[in-house]
């Protein structure tokens, strides 16, 4: 196992799943970490459980990934506590039946799993030195997705898959570029296929609608500290610390589809999102 005692990590999507499961194993290899969570009850019971292990270094953040104002609050807040960053795991999913909306009115699934995460790291980035690593949870379920440049928060024939499909893409194209933009700084920016694994995602917090297909097809689904053991390899292993701008799946680079290699469409993605974002200033 490595040692990451010096080290100071966020992950996204903290406060359960293969989020609280990538915080856990962090902790145990002695880094700091810092749980970005939306919500404050789930956060705090989150976060008295992996302190039943006192020794553990772990603070919990508010942070809502679907409001600029809050992501621009959080890296104020965690710049004026920290002077460097040396892992960030961009974790947090969200799923929707129905076409729904941020805070910015942007197509949620592509406004959490895509923009919010571009503003957070972008906004990280000056904390963030050689030998920093950036990992990217995305799915394999980019391989059906398209960026829909002329409807890009999906107004016209919205259904979940495309939706889905669409911000997991955005996350592989992300870290293309992002890679490319990084390069001479030497922090790496990686993401991952999960596989199938048993999370609240498709969860609706508010009706419970989902919950019975998750726990029929629990059997087959992975747990999610197996889901998670992508990332915590990204984040950590030393035989990937100069590889950059990849797709992995069980530990190993792996296919993706032809248009998350399209350099051109991850440049064109970039400035579409910097140009979303910059109404959060």
């Amino acid at each position: 196992m490595e040692k990451l005692d010096s080290k100071i990590a966020i992950v996204t999507g903290a406060n359960s799943g293969m989020g609280m499961a990538t915080v856990e194993a962090l902790s145990d290899m002695g880094a700091t970490v810092i749980m970005l969570c939306r919500n404050e009850k789930r956060g705090q019971e989150a976060y008295e459980k992996l302190m039943s292990r006192p020794e553990r270094k772990i603070e919990l953040m508010l942070c809502d990934l679907e409001d600029f104002s809050s992501i621009n609050a959080f890296v104020a807040s965690v710049k004026s506590k920290y002077e460097k960053i040396d892992i960030l795991v961009n974790n947090a999913g969200f799923i929707s039946l129905d076409r729904q909306t941020t805070k910015e009115g942007f197509e949620k699934q592509f406004g959490i799993n895509h923009l919010g995460h571009f503003l957070l790291t972008t906004k990280l980035i000056d904390l963030m030195y050689e030998g920093a690593r950036i990992v990217n949870v995305a799915s394999g379920a980019h391989k059906v997705g398209n960026i829909h440049f002329e409807d890009i928060n999906l107004e016209k024939g919205y259904n979940v898959i495309k939706a889905y499909s669409q911000s997991k893409l955005a996350n592989v194209l992300f870290t293309r570029e992002q890679a490319r933009r990084l390069r001479d700084r030497g922090i790496t920016v990686n993401c991952c296929h999960p596989g199938a694994v048993a999370t609240n995602i498709g969860i609706d917090r508010k009706t419970g609608f989902g919950k019975t297909i998750t726990s029929l097809l629990k059997p087959f689904f992975q747990t999610p500290a197996e889901g998670a053991r992508t990332a915590i390899f990204l984040a950590t292993d030393d035989s990937v610390k100069n590889i950059s701008g990849e797709y992995f799946y069980k530990c190993k680079i792996a296919s993706s589809s032809k248009k998350s290699k399209d350099m051109e469409l991850a440049k064109r993605l970039y400035k579409l999102s910097e140009n979303l974002v910059q109404q959060s200033k």
